[in-house]
Formats: C-alpha cells, structure tokens, sequence
C-alpha cells in the first residue's frame, strides 16, 4: 500500500516541477528584455569574471570595486587630448593617433583608471589603451595608465612619443581585432535611427524643450523607449540647461535619436542617474557633436558619422564612448576643468540590425524626415501624470515652475530652429507598444499553455488512479 500511495505523490511533484519549469521558461521570453539585442560585437555590459555586483549611483574615489573587460571608449579615428581634460576610465580603443597636449591644469592624463569615477578600471595587466597610429604626449606631459599598485598596458601599432607609465608597448597588430568594429557600429548607430531607407524609426515619447530645461515624456508602457530631437539641447539663450526622463517604466531601455548635421548638448543637470545604465544617446548623421556643460552626464554616446569629430567639455560623462569618428577631450575655453570620461555599462535593449543593409541609410544623409512629417498619433506634450523632479536645476527656473507654462523667451533651441523640439515617426518603425516583443510573447504564452495542459492531464491521470 505506501509504495501504490508514492506513486501519485511522486507523479504529482514532477508535474509540479515541470509547470514550474514551462511557467519560468514563459516569464523569460515574456519579459522585455529578457531576449536582449545588444551593440555591435557585445559591447554595452560589463564582461570578465570580477564585475561588480552593483555600481555605486554617484561617482566615488574608494577602492576598486570590480574589474571590466569590456571597451568603454572606442575611437574610430583620432583621440586628441586638450585643454584641462582629466581622465578616460575603463578600456579606451583608438584606431587612429592618440595625443595628448593639454594647455591647462594638471600635467596628467590617466587612462583606464580614475581617481574618481565607477572605480570598475580593466583588469591589472590588461590593455588599457590600444592605440592604431602613433602616441604623442607633450613634452613635460605625462600619460598614466596605472595608480599604487594598479596597473595595465598602452599597446600602440605605431610610434610611441613621450613620457607613459608604464612604458608604452610598440605592437604593429595592436587594434587588429577591432578595427571592423568601426563600420558595424555606424551600421548599428543608422539602424536604431533609420529602421527603413530614409524612414525614421517610431517614437513612443515626447520631447519639449523650454529653455531651461528639455522634458522627455515617455509613454508609459514601451520596453524600448525612443525620442526623436531635431534641435541642439540649450537653453533658450544657447547657455545651459536641465535633461529630464519621465513617464519610463521600471527597465525599460532609452534610445535617443539626435538628427541633423550638427548637435550640441550644453547641460547644467541630469538626466537621472537611475536611467544611465539603459539610455543611449545616438547621432546618425552628425559631423559635429558637442557635449558641453558642468554636468555629470548619465548614458552612453553612440556617433555613426565616420566623419564626425564629437568633442567632450562636459565635467563627466558616464557611459560608454562609442564614437565612430574623432573624439577631442577637454576644453581651456569652456567652463569647468577636469573633465573626465567614466566607465559604466550598458545594459540596454536595442532593436535587432544584424539583417539591415548598411548602406541603406547613407551616412551624413540629408534626405531624412523633417519635423513637418511628424504625426498626431503619439503622446502628446500635455504635462506628464508623474513628475520626477528630483534633477531639475534650482537656478534659471522659471516661478511657475511648469513645464507647459514656461516664457516666451525660453525658446531652447537655436535661433534657426523650433523652440520646441518635436517628435517624428513613419512607417517602418518600432510600434509604440513594443511589437518586437510580440514573438517572445507569443512563444512564451505558448509554453504556457503547454504547462497546463500537461498539469491537467497529469492530474486526472492521478485521480483515476
């Protein structure tokens, strides 16, 4: 008798188990993000066997708290160090020249490792500059690629000139194994811009910019959140302003898509910390990108433009650096000094291109969409139901303090271009409502229906027993 009573019971658990098992399975093609298209080759999120567990919400100047494999800034043409430029944490890749000729305060630039920023540098011994063409560090310069007992390696393809510590390494195949990177991230940058041959990818969100600061309504709901601007990101006078997120749910991942010839992004505040990880800002097209401002600067930058030269003056950026073209780090003119550049992940779902053509979209295009293509469809800029404040900036805030509201003269954008930066959309794009999801779903909902089936008749079974 106990062994005819253990069978259904042992029945029973298995079934237990496997409904378990197919209700998991469900949840994680379900759930957005748990499928991730990532960048180009993996990159975006921490890689190695020492990442941390967590990174720190503000920059920090303690311990090291993990290592990370990854690249953090990649340089598709020259890296040019100036003005009273800092540091680059984490690993930096320049296929081009890498120099360095600051004119203003410390003599010091450190690769790989900061005195203050994540604290998550590559791991001791690694690469931690790899450079294409030939290293220059001014005379009475000095390039530090290392701090107490830390240290890694500069690695250089052409001729080392200057003072590095720890002495450069000549090696002529030194960005061999990332020098394609370059084409397939244009490719990427295009794609997550221009889904079709000169459609612009659908947005789900709002952007307005009133002057003192710009707000980007987001939708909601979407598991990939995209805004289109169309304008610099200014105050109404050219000076600096606030960024501010709201209306994304818990997870979701933050594209956006930067249009035009040229952009300038002059920040004093935000965005928010808590978005760094799952926004990307990306320029197709621009030949010019100026990151500008005494903010720190949270997400990741992506230039497709193989042309471009982006140059950095903001106090810190924090994300990865993926810029197709020049990068040019620092800045005596601009206010501020010490700009740094810090290693943090990415960890964003971004659509699928591995099947797009990349020279579907041509790069530096001008045959795009303008803001007169935009539709009614989407949400509009009515004042969000939640507001999140918390980064907004306490001076040159309008009394009000309503973003609907604001003056006339805070026109936020220059003098050639709308005051208020509009949102654009066509066919072709990513639906609002998160289509790309529908097949996960759809596999998962299966699965699921699956599992109960099997339940079922594993309990009736039981019972005529």
């Amino acid at each position: 008798m106990p062994a005819t009573r253990s069978r259904p019971v042992a029945l029973r658990a298995a079934v237990a188990a496997a409904a378990v098992f197919v209700a998991g399975a469900a949840y994680m093609l379900a759930v957005p993000g748990a499928l991730a298209a990532p960048l180009p080759d993996g990159l975006g999120p921490c890689s190695g066997a020492d990442c941390p567990t967590a990174y720190p919400d503000d920059n920090n100047n303690g311990g090291i708290i993990g290592y990370d494999d990854s690249v953090n800034v990649f340089v598709g043409g020259d890296f040019t160090v100036t003005g009273t430029a800092a540091e680059s944490e984490g690993r930096n890749v320049v296929l081009g020249d890498f120099t360095q000729n600051k004119t203003g305060g410390s003599s010091i630039y450190n690769v790989g490792i900061a005195g203050v920023g994540s604290r998550v540098p590559p791991p001791d011994g690694s690469d931690y500059l790899v450079v294409g063409g030939d290293l220059s560090i001014a005379t009475e310069q000095r390039l530090l690629a290392e701090e107490g007992s830390h240290s890694g390696v500069v690695r250089v393809a052409g001729t080392p000139t200057g003072e590095v510590n720890p002495d450069a390494v000549t090696d002529t195949a030194a960005v061999d194994s990332y020098a394609s990177l370059r084409d397939r991230l244009s490719t990427a940058s295009h794609c997550y811009a221009y889904p079709a041959d000169g459609v612009r990818r659908t947005v789900t969100g709002t952007v307005q910019n009133v002057g003192y600061e710009t707000l980007f309504t987001g939708d909601g709901a979407s598991p990939l959140q995209v805004f289109a601007v169309d304008a610099d990101l200014v105050s109404g006078t050219g000076g600096a302003q606030a960024l501010r997120f709201t209306g994304i749910p818990a997870g979701a991942t933050i594209l956006v898509n930067l249009y035009g010839d040229a952009r300038t992004l002059n920040v004093n505040s935000g965005p928010q910390t808590e978005y760094r990880s799952r926004l990307l800002w990306n320029f197709p097209d621009a030949a010019e990108v100026n990151l500008r401002g005494t903010t720190q600067f949270q997400g990741s930058v992506l230039a497709g433009e193989q042309s471009s030269t982006t140059e950095v003056t903001m106090s810190g950026t924090n994300g990865r650096m993926l810029l197709t073209g020049n990068l040019v780090h620092g800045s005596s003119s601009q206010a501020g000094s010490g700009q740094e550049v810090h290693a943090y992940p990415f960890e964003g779902d971004l659509p699928e291109c591995e099947d797009d053509d990349p020279t579907s979209v041509p790069i530096n295009s001008t045959d795009v969409p303008t803001t007169d293509d935009a539709t009614t469809d989407g949400p509009t800029t009515d004042e969000p139901t939640t507001a999140d404040t918390t980064d907004a900036p306490t001076t040159d805030e309008p009394s009000t303090g309503s973003t609907t509201d604001a003056p006339s003269s805070a026109t936020g954008a220059t003098t050639s271009e709308p005051a208020a930066v509009l949102t654009s959309g066509g066919p072709g794009g990513l639906a609002g409502t998160g289509a790309r999801f529908a097949l996960p779903l759809g596999i998962g909902a299966a699965l699921a229906a699956v599992g109960a089936i099997v339940a079922f008749a594993a309990s009736r079974r039981t019972a005529e027993e």
